[in-house]
């Protein structure tokens, strides 16, 4: 228990820190980090699935339509989810990108219910109109849409969806959709080397020491994600979910300086509120559900 609760807040705490890294890459089109980050994390797991010999579940895996169909559609939501995020960060839009991870726990829960029929709480619908209201709010007084914030969470509930009837373990599972995309966007950025495109051949050697870590810093708070939740019940994990988001809230407001006053802040106080509410009511059902078991 101990440990998976380690585990899981050190994957959320590199999370929440991953700001500070994609910041030193803002000089990169957000695109050809994108296709970085797929590349070498293809590379660093095909190293840890050598070291660990797990390479029983590849030759069924790429003979079967119905599980590369799930896992095309997994890694195409993954891609949209860091293009976007890489995006926001380098173009001074953290607060947004936090925003978004706030909501994405809510929009779990809502996607369970559309897409898989999942029974929602009176509690969970309660939070979900919360946060509704306030994105709702920010809209009307700002002006626009925050896009960012809705396309982070819908992006990443959905593939939650995706993964969560796929076949295939995490370190399996991410090891395929890197498999399935590092081609392409290999491909990608070959054309644009050859097309003097590229900021890779001439980048500094520490700028390219940076894109090549997007591999490591991309798979491992994923891996150790996957330990963490393993060994911990879910009331823990939506308890630790928001360490990232508010990390990366800390690091748009107190070192960005990124604005966060009037409409957005009120805003901001109403999506806190739901997800308040959303992990009370999560850990209440938890601990209900285990009296019932020991009795």
């Amino acid at each position: 228990m101990q440990r998976g609760i380690a585990y899981a807040a050190l994957a959320y705490t590199l999370w929440g820190l991953f700001p500070l890294y994609f910041r030193l890459l803002a000089e990169v089109h957000p695109l050809e980090v994108l296709a970085h980050r797929f590349v070498w994390s293809l590379g660093f797991l095909m190293l840890l699935l050598a070291a660990l010999r797990r390479w029983a579940w590849l030759r069924p895996a790429l003979a079967s339509p119905r599980v590369l169909g799930g896992f095309a559609l997994s890694a195409t939501l993954l891609s949209v989810n860091w293009f976007v995020y890489i995006w926001a960060v380098t173009n001074g839009r953290v607060l947004e990108a936090s925003l978004g991870y706030f909501i994405t726990p809510l929009a779990n829960v809502l996607s369970g219910r559309l897409l898989l029929g999942e029974r929602l709480r009176p509690a969970q619908w309660g939070a979900v109109a919360l946060a509704a209201a306030g994105v709702l709010w920010m809209t009307l007084q700002l002006g626009s849409l925050p896009w960012v914030s809705l396309v982070l969470a819908a992006s990443f509930a959905a593939y939650g969806v995706a993964r969560k009837t796929a076949s295939l373990g995490a370190l399996e599972g991410l090891s395929l959709e890197t498999l399935l995309l590092a081609p392409l966007a290999g491909a990608g950025l070959f054309w644009a080397a050859t097309q003097g495109q590229a900021a890779f051949p001439a980048a500094p050697v520490d700028l390219q020491a940076l894109l090549i870590a997007s591999g490591p810093v991309t798979a491992v708070p994923l891996l150790l994600f996957a330990a963490g939740a393993r060994r911990i019940p879910m009331s823990v994990l939506g308890m630790l979910q928001y360490i990232g988001p508010t990390i990366q809230w800390l690091l748009a407001v107190w070192l960005f300086h990124e604005p966060f006053a009037g409409a957005r802040l009120q805003g901001f106080v109403a999506i806190w509120c739901a997800c308040a509410l959303f992990s009370a009511d999560l850990w209440r059902h938890s601990r209900r559900s285990a009296t019932a078991g020991a009795g």
